[in-house]
């Protein structure tokens, strides 16, 4: 069975989905178009779909579906807090589906869009085939709270320096929600010589906590990327993910009867292992592969491997669902 990436592929068609007044979202399409339908839905809030996302899944059994969520990658405009919900993100995912004409889909998603995934399938579960999770988040207020302040306790030093990119004067404010308060109102400013550094300070804390050894030769993304995704992280956090608290637990119900894989590092510190246990604890029917040595990052050898052992599964097993 393939255990790594497939090689590089082209999308054999794109578009932009023109959505309410102010959004274009970017979609494409790779693989076989009459191949097991399977969506991709890219972290952050904010981060977009690459093409190296596209290799998860055999294109020769995959129709691979692929978009960047409102205010990110290819979608426009770029960084727009405005309209832009777990809900308009829904939405989005619907018309997506409708616009290409599929009937159901197998969901993977990690860190947010494992959230989205499951946000989503709760909404419309009769067009899930089922899932593929990583790196869980919950969207509860203890797991946003440990992002902005109990990372300290494991990364003091990238803390220090998320601080540091705030006025002196506010150095002092260190709960998660006056963090919060303090990054949103620099990163909502028009002004790039105020949100710019606060975005790079973000993202910077972000990456270093992302993965099990440090990853010093990771790209920098351009100004318009980092804004995205911390700009559009602090929008959902502010807004406590546009949720009830708890509602993905009490709400699963809605798709327990469906096949799921959750995949996650046991030294993730970004979306610590607990919110995948107690994932698996209200879904005993799902899988849980707990990658031992791992942080967050999809691309760490261990975690990949598991993802793709988990699309190579299902390609066998939900292929008959959507035969002609």
């Amino acid at each position: 069975m393939q255990t790594d990436l497939f090689p590089p592929i082209d999308p054999h068609r794109h578009g932009m989905l023109a959505r309410g007044d102010i959004h274009r979202v970017y979609w494409e399409e790779c693989g076989n178009p009459q191949g097991l339908p399977v969506l991709f839905l890219h972290g952050g809030p904010g981060a977009g779909a690459s093409p190296t996302h596209r290799r998860f899944f055999d294109p020769d059994a995959y129709r691979i579906i692929l978009f960047d969520q409102r205010g990110c990658g290819r979608s426009r405009p770029t960084a727009e807090v405005r309209e832009n919900s777990t809900q308009t993100l829904i939405g989005d995912i619907e018309a997506l589906r409708l616009e290409l004409g599929v009937d159901r889909w197998l969901v993977f998603g990690g860190s947010w869009g494992s959230t989205l995934a499951l946000a989503y399938g709760q909404a419309h579960p009769d067009h899930c085939l089922g899932f593929v999770l990583r790196g869980i988040f919950l969207g509860r207020r203890s797991e946003v709270d440990w992002f902005l302040t109990g990372i300290r306790q494991i990364f003091p030093d990238a803390w220090q320096d998320f601080v540091a990119a705030l006025p002196e004067a506010e150095q002092g404010q260190r709960t998660p929600q006056e963090l919060l308060t303090a990054y949103y109102r620099r990163l909502t400013d028009p002004d790039p010589a105020i949100h710019l550094p606060v975005a790079h300070a973000w993202s910077q804390f972000e990456t270093r906590a992302s993965t099990l050894l440090p990853a010093p030769d990771l790209p920098q993304e351009p100004n318009g990327a980092t804004l995205a995704i911390s700009r559009l992280e602090a929008h959902y956090f502010v807004h406590d993910l546009f949720m009830a608290e708890g509602q993905l637990l009490t709400q699963i119900g809605r798709i327990r009867r469906l096949p799921c894989t959750i995949v996650q590092g046991r030294y993730d510190t970004v979306c610590p292992a607990v919110s995948a246990y107690e994932l698996k604890q209200a879904w005993p029917e799902a899988d849980l592969v707990i990658i031992p040595d791992a942080g967050h990052a999809a691309l760490e050898p261990g975690i990949r491997a598991a993802l793709v052992r988990a699309t190579e599964r299902y390609k066998l097993e939900l292929a008959s669902l959507v035969a002609p």
